[in-house]
């Protein structure tokens, strides 16, 4: 299987016994409307990995940040009205952290976990919620603008992968992987730096920040192209269905990356 910029696509096992049977995201399969019958028992807990599989365990992880990311937002807004920024902060870094360790966690135990996964898709839903209800709060609509945004990327990078729009190559793969590798870089080295007050102009609102979270979010859409490309795959070579989850939690990383850059960049156009 290709490499992903994605690191939990990385750890994805592979089985091609049971590959036959079963297609990816270009090919028909079982289930989704339009693809024709069922070709594998739905409660078989051993059966291959289908799009299936990966649309609803993916709707639900992203279904949950959501949820909890809406309540967080509003409950963030009256704290920031009130000035209470302390709690906010908190619910922020706490998020923050959760989430970190969890996907630490899926990521080096290679854990396909239901409950792990959507534990994960919580923590980011504080995260995400605290940090947009407060600039819901200082830009009103900015909200709605980064949800928006980030589900037409997806659905863009989605139709270009399967129109073959734009093929993942070994070449394109490379580019992609060194490209997310470069921006993390900068974002620790302007982080570190910004500690001893330092201002890289990368996180500053300038022209500067605006360009380099145009070029994230460009290296995040097209990152969505080998989480797809690696996703197919999966479900080619037969993955165990329980695997779903990984990909799904795979998928999240992204989106959530995506829609923070998308936020920022909102932010910096509408503070001008």
């Amino acid at each position: 299987m290709r490499t992903s910029s994605n690191p939990a696509f990385r750890n994805l096992p592979t089985s091609t016994a049971a590959a036959g049977p079963y297609a990816g995201f270009n090919q028909p399969q079982g289930g989704v409307p339009g693809y024709g019958p069922p070709q594998a028992p739905a409660g078989s807990a051993d059966r291959p990995m289908t799009v299936d599989d990966v649309v609803m365990k993916t709707g639900a992880s992203l279904g949950v940040t959501l949820l909890v990311g809406i309540v967080t937002a509003i409950w963030a807004q009256g704290q920031a009205a009130a000035d209470a920024m302390g709690p906010i902060m908190g619910a922020m870094i706490g998020g923050m952290l959760v989430g970190l360790v969890l996907s630490l966690i899926i990521i080096f135990k290679q854990l396909a976990s239901g409950p792990l996964t959507l534990a994960y898709s919580a923590a980011e839903g504080v995260f995400l919620g605290a940090i947009t209800g407060v600039f819901e709060l200082l830009f009103p609509g900015i909200a709605l603008q980064a949800v928006l945004g980030t589900a037409a990327v997806f659905v863009v990078m989605l139709v270009v992968y399967k129109t073959g729009a734009v093929k993942v190559t070994p070449k394109l793969t490379k580019w992609i992987i060194g490209a997310v590798g470069g921006v993390a870089v900068l974002m620790l080295a302007n982080l570190v730096l910004g500690l001893f007050g330092v201002n890289m102009g990368l996180r500053d609102g300038g022209g500067l920040a605006i360009v380099f979270s145009l070029v994230c979010i460009g290296i995040a859409a097209f990152s969505f192209l080998l989480d797809f490309d690696m996703a197919d795959k999966a479900i080619r070579e037969g993955v165990p269905a329980k695997f779903a989850w990984y990909v799904a939690f795979g998928l999240m990383t992204t989106l959530v990356w995506l829609y923070l850059e998308i936020l920022r960049l909102l932010s910096y156009l509408q503070s001008e």
